[in-house]
C-alpha cells in the first residue's frame, strides 16, 4: 500500500494503482454505478496531448527568445515532457481505462474527471521514468500533468472531440440506412398497397411511395447531423477557469487549439469569446435536438413497419426477418424485437434531451457544474443512435419482404379504392360501389360487376398502378377512359 495526502487528510491506496487520492475521494463521494464513457476518456487524453505539445512548443520559443525566464516558469524538462506525451497518447488509445474510477454521475463540474486522468498520466509517466506511482515529488498530477490547463476548458473540449468523432460514425450509419430504403423504394416502386390516415383505410398508394417517405426523412436527418459539426465546433481550450486565460501564457492560448485540430483532423475552432464558450451549454441543447429529431423519424419508421407486419388486422403486408425466439411458452412465436429496440432507445433519447435541456439551463454565472451529466447523456444518445441505425439496417431491412399479393388484395377489397373513380363517376356513385363492397366483402371488380356502375375494361384500366398513382389528373386522363 502507499499513502497519499491532500489538504483534507491522507488515504491508503494500492501500490500499483494509477489513480490517486483525488479519484479515490470522488469514488467515495459519488457512489453511482453509471459508467463514464470511454470515448470521453480517450478524447481527454488527446486534449492533454495537444496541451503537452503546445507546452513543448512554448519551451522551444522561450529558449530562442527568453532563455533567462525559463527557470522562473516551472516548466517540465525534456524527459518529463516525453513521458507526459507518451502517457497521454496511451490514454487517447484507451489504455489504463480500468484505473479511471470516477463514475459518470458526479458533482464538481468535471474536476474529478480531470484529476483522475491527470493521476493516470502522472503515474504512467513516473513508471516510464523508473519511479513508483505516487512519487509526486518527482512529478505532480496538478502542477505537472495539468500544466496551463483547467478542468473547465479541458473537459468540455474533450467532450466536443468525442461528440464529433461519434457524429462521424452516426452520419455514416444514417446514410447506410437511408440507402437501404432507397433500394427498397426502387424494388417496390409499383407494389400497390392501401394507404391509411388516422389508422383508417384511405386511398391507394405503393410501398415505393411509403419507403420514399422514409428515405426523405433520413436524408434530412443526415443533413442535420452533418451540420452538427458546425454547431459544436467552438471550444474554450486555453481559456482556463472561466475563459479569461488567467495564469496561462498567451502563447499557449493561441497555439493549443491549432495543435488539437492537427491531432484530431476535426474542425474545432477556438471561441472568440472564451468566457461565453465556458459559461453556456446551449450548443449541446441544439445538437441533441438534431439527435432527437432523428430518433423521432426512426420511431415512426419502425412503428409503421411493425404495424404492417402484425397479425392484428388478420393480414400481414410485410414480413420482418425472424431474429430470435419470441416466447418461452408459445411455440413458434416471433416478436418484432428490432422495432421494439429502436422504439425503447428513442424514448431514452427523449429523456436525455430533457436532461440536457434542464441541466444546461442550470448553469450559474461563470460555469455550468453539470457538464458531466450533460456529456454522459450526449454521448449515450449518440451511441444509441449509431446502434439503432445498424440494428435497423442489418437486422431488419436485410431480409425484409413485402407480400405484394396480400397487399394488392387488401387494396382492391377496401372501399377506399373507390376514391380513384370519383373524378369519372362522381362521389355519390363511387359511394354506392363502396357500400356494396363493404356489405358483401367483395373486391371492387366483383362489386362493380353486380352494380354495373362502370365499364369493366375502364375499371381495370383505372386500377392499373400507373393510373392509381398519378399525381393528380389531366383532361387527357379523363378522355382516355370515357
Amino acid at each position: 500500500m502507499r499513502r497519499e495526502k491532500d489538504f483534507i487528510g491522507e488515504v491508503s491506496l494500492q501500490e500499483d494503482a494509477l489513480y490517486g487520492i483525488h479519484s479515490f475521494r470522488a469514488k467515495q463521494n459519488f457512489t453511482s454505478d453509471t459508467p463514464f464513457p470511454i470515448e470521453w476518456y480517450r478524447a481527454t487524453g488527446t486534449v492533454k496531448l495537444a496541451c503537452y505539445k503546445t507546452v513543448r512548443k512554448f519551451l522551444e520559443a522561450l529558449r530562442k527568445e527568453h532563455p533567462d525566464l525559463i527557470s522562473h516558469l516551472r516548466l517540465p524538462d525534456e524527459d518529463t515532457l516525453n513521458a507526459l506525451e507518451s502517457a497521454a497518447s496511451k490514454v487517447a488509445g484507451g489504455a489504463h481505462f480500468n484505473h479511471f474510477i470516477v463514475p459518470g454521475v458526479q458533482g464538481g463540474a468535471g474536476t474529478s474527471i480531470n484529476l483522475n486522468i491527470n493521476e493516470i498520466i502522472t503515474n504512467v509517466s513516473l513508471r516510464s521514468l523508473g519511479f513508483k506511482p505516487g512519487d509526486y515529488q518527482t512529478m505532480d498530477p496538478i502542477e505537472t500533468a495539468n500544466i496551463y490547463q483547467s478542468t473547465n476548458d479541458v473537459i468540455p473540449t474533450a467532450l466536443t472531440v468525442a461528440t464529433m468523432q461519434l457524429l462521424n460514425q452516426l452520419e455514416q450509419a444514417i446514410n447506410l440506412t437511408r440507402s437501404s430504403f432507397e433500394q427498397m423504394e426502387t424494388k417496390y416502386r409499383n407494389a400497390l398497397r392501401l394507404g391509411y390516415t388516422q389508422m383508417q383505410e384511405a386511398v391507394p398508394s405503393t410501398f415505393g411511395q411509403l419507403f420514399s417517405t422514409y428515405s426523405e426523412a433520413l436524408s434530412r436527418d443526415w443533413w442535420r447531423v452533418s451540420k452538427g459539426f458546425e454547431r459544436i465546433k467552438v471550444v474554450n481550450l486555453g481559456g482556463g477557469a472561466i475563459g479569461t486565460g488567467i495564469s496561462i501564457p498567451r502563447f499557449f492560448i493561441m497555439e493549443v487549439v491549432p495543435a488539437l485540430k492537427k491531432l484530431t483532423a476535426l474542425p474545432v475552432s477556438q471561441g472568440e469569446n472564451l468566457h461565453d464558450a465556458t459559461c453556456n451549454m446551449d450548443k449541446w441543447v441544439e445538437v441533441h435536438a438534431i439527435l432527437k429529431a432523428h430518433a423521432v423519424n426512426l420511431e415512426k419508421i419502425v412503428s409503421d413497419l411493425r404495424l404492417l407486419s402484425s397479425g392484428v388486422t388478420g393480414t400481414r403486408e410485410v414480413v420482418l426477418p425472424a431474429r430470435q425466439v419470441g416466447s418461452s411458452i408459445m411455440p413458434g412465436k416471433v416478436n418484432p424485437v428490432i422495432p421494439e429496440y429502436v422504439i425503447s432507445s428513442s424514448h431514452r433519447i427523449y429523456a436525455n434531451d430533457q436532461l440536457i435541456t434542464s441541466l444546461a439551463a442550470q448553469g450559474c454565472l461563470d460555469l455550468n457544474a453539470y457538464l458531466p451529466e450533460i456529456g454522459c447523456a450526449m454521448l449515450d444518445s449518440l451511441k444509441l443512435m449509431i446502434s439503432m441505425n445498424r440494428a435497423l439496417k442489418e437486422q431488419m431491412l436485410e431480409g425484409f419482404e413485402v407480400d405484394e399479393k396480400v397487399a394488392r388484395e387488401m387494396l382492391f377489397r377496401s372501399p377506399a379504392v373507390t376514391t380513384a373513380l370519383s373524378p369519372i363517376i362522381g362521389y355519390h356513385r363511387s359511394g354506392e360501389l363502396a357500400r356494396e363492397m363493404q356489405e358483401t366483402g367483395q373486391d371492387i371488380f366483383t362489386a362493380n360487376a353486380a352494380l354495373k356502375i362502370i365499364d369493366k375494361q375502364k375499371l381495370e384500366q383505372l386500377m392499373e398502378p400507373d393510373n392509381l398513382l398519378k399525381m393528380g389528373f389531366t383532361m387527357n386522363d379523363i378522355r382516355e377512359v370515357l
